[in-house]
């Protein structure tokens, strides 16, 4: 998956093959039919500059920017400002507030212009760095709400058991964020720019994609499923099975406070089944 796949992403739009876009591509399109200039500026009529609906997804993704950057912003510094708000769940609502500005701030920029260009501008470097730090914020993020999950978990069903602390929590983070940082290292390996339009390749960036190159068939297949079982399914069942004996213990005490939990559950599943589609379309096909 391409994080990059921020989000291999998974959240973040998997950039377009050289293939795929091939295929995307009208009947007419061949450079053979142009001189470079003409050819050069149909593409920028026809393909690169903005139609009238894509300035509503520009406008989209600008509002979804500003409020995800500020909103989470927001949330580091109110706890940072308050001392009496630094518990075991605030450490880890910071550490997935910090990771979803990096999925902001390196998936939202990106992944506009790749769908309003159909190009990849950045360059060979950033083709690596930018899906490498897509899928870790993804993974981050995943893996936090999972810690979230378990906490609560303890908390409530096997409170003598384990004793949950500051410092154990910040333990925690770190753990997840190193996971995240070697799980994804094929991912920035694997990234690779090439264009569609070899001919033209000196004179012009546009077409220029930034895809997987695997050495063989199985090994994306191999990564990929390991990716969806390490960053999805078993996440996925870790919170629900957490979650179901949670409601379960809350019911039982007759405590009104599970309306909690099944406001704030259904949102993780929701999104979680979101990326199903995605995900099974990798694996499979």
């Amino acid at each position: 998956m391409s994080g990059t796949k921020l989000e291999d992403s998974p959240p973040c739009r998997n950039w377009s093959s050289a293939s795929e876009l091939n295929e995307t591509q009208e009947p007419f399109l061949n450079p053979t039919d142009y001189d470079d200039e003409e050819f050069l500026r149909y593409l920028w009529r026809e393909y690169l500059h903005p139609k009238e609906y894509e300035w509503v997804l520009i406008a989209g993704y600008i509002i979804v920017f500003v409020v995800a950057l500020i909103g989470n912003v927001l949330v580091c510094v109110a706890v940072w400002k308050n001392h009496h708000m630094r518990t075991v769940t605030n450490y880890f609502i910071v550490n997935l507030s910090l990771a979803d500005v990096l999925v902001t701030i390196t998936c939202l920029p990106a992944t506009l212009v790749v769908d309003i260009t159909e190009t990849w501008f950045f360059g060979q470097s950033l083709c690596k760095v930018i899906p490498y730090l897509q899928t870790v914020s993804v993974s981050v993020s995943v893996l936090t709400l999972s810690c979230i999950a378990l906490d609560r978990w303890y908390a409530i069903c096997h409170p003598l058991m384990f004793k949950s602390t500051a410092k154990r929590a910040r333990n925690s983070i770190v753990i997840i964020w190193i996971v995240s940082c070697i799980i994804m290292i094929p991912q920035a390996i694997v990234m690779e720019c090439s264009t569609v339009f070899p001919g033209l390749a000196n004179k012009t960036t546009l077409f220029t994609v930034c895809d997987e190159r695997w050495g063989g068939e199985i090994y994306p297949k191999m990564y990929h499923i390991c990716f969806f079982l390490v960053t999805y399914m078993a996440p996925l069942c870790l919170m629900v099975l957490a979650y179901l004996q949670i409601f379960r213990k809350l019911w039982c005490r007759q405590v009104y406070s599970f309306k909690y939990f099944a406001c704030i559950i259904p949102p993780h599943i929701i999104c979680y089944l979101l990326f199903l589609p995605n995900i099974l379309s990798v694996l499979f096909f």
